[in-house]
């Protein structure tokens, strides 16, 4: 899909292109240089995402040789992560710890049961062990043997192995063996696929040091090659300017160095939708909110709270594989629009996690689906139109999707074809639900302070009742909620983290030891952000420390205000910060300072939303169609979404279409239409 262009405002010197590659779609928002916005919507090439980026440019009427940037937002390390479809990682450690990955925390795949497998990342046998030793300040106890590295690293090789992991006890105290053996290994290994497990973390915490590290070297070769193949087709068809690739953590980095540290990839997509919304806030005026991203797959939820998108850095993108880096806060569960409803062993209706995907995709596609989805359940209800799907390989008949929920789900639970529909969307409502919660009423945040930002192909199909089952007064749709994650690829900053580790008691440190810590993080991180060269107007520092009370265990980020600040000062924020967090002051119990993070930011040129939202002043209303909700059938007024001017009012029940979402307003809802074209309901 593709359309022409829908505004203009002020004029620019460049002609930049956002495209972000989804399970199903892959989408791209482009910004000529007078401003002029133009959009597309094309199915992915699950085989080779490179494929479907060049066909979005077709099909937003340009080409590659045309753009001045491209800034692409994948799911190239999070599918090789989740599909373990990964390369041969070779992993060299302390004596005596090779089986720390394996043995993790004491947790278990399942938290009820006794039953659950899991698989390491690294398989034993390519986990290797040397003689070297530091202790948790830094002092060498055991020399290393480097005779022994050099004979692993070969013996890793004659394995197979692709890339190689070098993971040393206590290395963020002093990192000066894992230095020394990566000189070893780098003079023998056949690539750059090398990963100092403290050179992408130089923190605390073995276990997670390490399969930070793992994942790194598990992803590197297959982002690389990717990575490489995309930019060899974008130059062949005469591109010749260097890529942007959007971060987990928000940001972007240039695609020449974004290899030497994959892991922070993984969440680059999530990310990109998360820093749109954002950006889409704080130019209506809104601060709090909760992001809904629902796609073809997953729907994934985060918070935006000051107009500051959450970051953590204690994310597990499955079980058994923490990746701590600082990376958007979103929490993903397999509710999409490809979800697949089926009927468990036990008799309980389930929807996902597995999905159809864009092949064959839902039935209302009729690319061969043959099992109900969350989508066939939104066409059988007449949330969707059937002469509007996208991606369709013949017309499929609503009879042909009924008959199917009669089969699968109705007949065996006793429903109706429509009452097994309106199960699935409620459950799915409820998986959705439940993520929502995880990042605000888990965090001490109440939902009733926050707006609902619905984005993603499927996410306002279900915004409204989402927002009535946890308890949230508004839903906030953007003019194209279907592109808003390659959007945030033309938003995103660059952006460098830096993170160590001190993790003593805040009145044994000296402040002049933490203002030196901070300014090595902010030099690093101005180095990094460096490479993108033009792209960056501006450099802001964020400082951050992880602390917590002797004897916790979990984490407390505190904004640091200063490059040089006291121990009083940072006490007193990290006190402030717990009450917050907890409601109880402990100021008999010593505070550690864990860790301190800086981020640099190097903030690009604005983009005005603006250009993006104007209607195109055709008819909006399009008649009425049947509508199935809270068990009953409704008429509901059909409206064409960009024919809707500023401060137009929408009651429900209502259907509101475009072209790259469905916007469904419940009976009882009221919507307007502000300023910058977004859809404020009232629920």
């Amino acid at each position: 899909m593709s359309a022409a262009p829908t505004s203009r405002c002020n004029r620019m010197a460049r002609r930049i292109a956002g495209i972000d590659v989804g399970g199903t779609f892959t989408d791209l928002v482009m910004q000529e240089a007078d401003g002029t916005i133009r959009i597309a919507k094309v199915p992915t090439t699950a085989a080779n995402q490179a494929g479907g980026v060049l066909v979005a440019i077709e099909a937003a009427g340009t080409t590659p040789a045309a753009l001045d940037l491209i800034v692409h937002g994948t799911t190239a390390t999070t599918n090789a992560v989740l599909e373990r479809k990964l390369a041969k990682v070779g992993l060299i450690t302390t004596a005596g710890f090779r089986d720390v990955l394996e043995l993790g925390r004491r947790t278990r795949p399942r938290a009820y049961g006794m039953t659950g497998s899991f698989e390491p990342l690294i398989p034993r046998e390519w986990r290797r062990e040397v003689a070297e030793r530091m202790d948790a300040r830094g002092h060498v106890l055991t020399p290393l043997d480097e005779a022994a590295v050099e004979r692993e690293v070969r013996a890793l090789l004659a394995e197979g192995c692709e890339a190689l992991v070098i993971h040393f006890l206590h290395a963020y105290a002093n990192p000066a063996h894992e230095r020394r053996a990566g000189e070893i290994a780098r003079a023998i290994w056949p690539n750059d696929y090398v990963t100092l497990g403290h050179s992408l973390l130089s923190e605390f915490r073995e276990y997670e040091r390490g399969t930070t590290a793992s994942v790194n070297a598990a992803v590197q070769p297959v982002l690389d090659r990717y990575i490489r193949h995309l930019q060899d087709r974008l130059a062949e068809a005469g591109h010749a300017r260097d890529l942007l690739v959007m971060n987990g953590n928000g940001g972007t980095v240039p695609a020449r160095a974004v290899a030497r540290e994959a892991a922070k990839t993984v969440m680059s997509g999530p990310a990109s939708g998360v820093m749109a919304a954002a950006a889409t806030l704080v130019q209506s005026g809104v601060r709090n909110a909760i992001t809904c991203d629902m796609g073809g797959t997953s729907t994934d939820v985060a918070l935006i709270a000051g107009g500051v998108p959450e970051v953590s850095a204690e994310l597990s993108i499955a079980y058994g594989l923490p990746i701590h880096l600082p990376m958007v806060d979103v929490r993903t569960v397999g509710a999409g629009g490809g979800s697949i409803a089926w009927i468990d062993r036990g008799g309980m209706l389930r929807v996902g996690p597995e999905s159809a995907g864009s092949a064959p995709g839902p039935i209302c596609y009729g690319r061969g689906g043959v099992r109900p989805t969350v989508t066939d359940a939104n066409l059988l209800l007449g949330r969707l139109d059937p002469d509007g799907l996208l991606a369709t390989g013949r017309r499929v008949a609503v009879e042909e999707v009924r008959e199917a929920f009669a089969r699968e789900i109705g007949d065996p639970l006793g429903m109706t074809p429509e009452q097994a529909a309106e199960a699935v969307i409620r459950l799915a409502n409820v998986l959705m639900a439940g993520a929502i919660r995880m990042v605000s009423l888990s965090r001490g945040h109440d939902p009733r302070d926050f707006a609902l930002f619905a984005f993603g192909g499927a996410g306002p199909l279900h915004a409204v009742a989402l927002a009535r089952e946890i308890g949230i007064p508004e839903v906030f749709v953007p003019f194209r909620p279907g592109l808003t994650n390659a959007l945030g690829c033309l938003v995103a900053d660059l952006r460098q983290d830096v993170v160590n580790t001190l993790n003593r008691g805040l009145d044994d440190i000296a402040e002049s030891e933490i203002a030196e810590v901070l300014a090595a993080q902010e030099s690093r991180g101005r180095s990094g952000v460096a490479a993108g060269g033009a792209e960056v107007e501006r450099i802001e520092v964020q400082r951050v420390a992880e602390m917590q009370f002797r004897g916790q265990t979990h984490l407390i980020r505190v904004p640091l205000d200063s490059a040089a600040p006291t121990r009083g000062q940072i006490q007193a924020a990290f006190e402030e910060a717990y009450h917050a967090r907890f409601q109880v002051r402990l100021p008999e119990i010593r505070a550690v300072l864990v860790n301190l993070t800086t981020s640099v930011v190097g903030r690009r040129r604005a983009f005005d939303l603006r250009a993006l939202a104007a209607g195109d002043g055709g008819e909006a209303r399009l008649g009425t169609r049947r509508l199935y909700a809270d068990g009953a059938w409704h008429e509901a007024t059909i409206w064409r979404r960009e024919a809707l001017r500023q401060d137009a009012r929408i009651p429900g029940p209502a259907v509101l279409q475009q072209a790259d979402a469905t916007i469904i307003l419940e009976p009882g809802s009221e919507a307007v239409v502000d300023a910058l074209g977004n859809l404020r309901v009232r629920v």
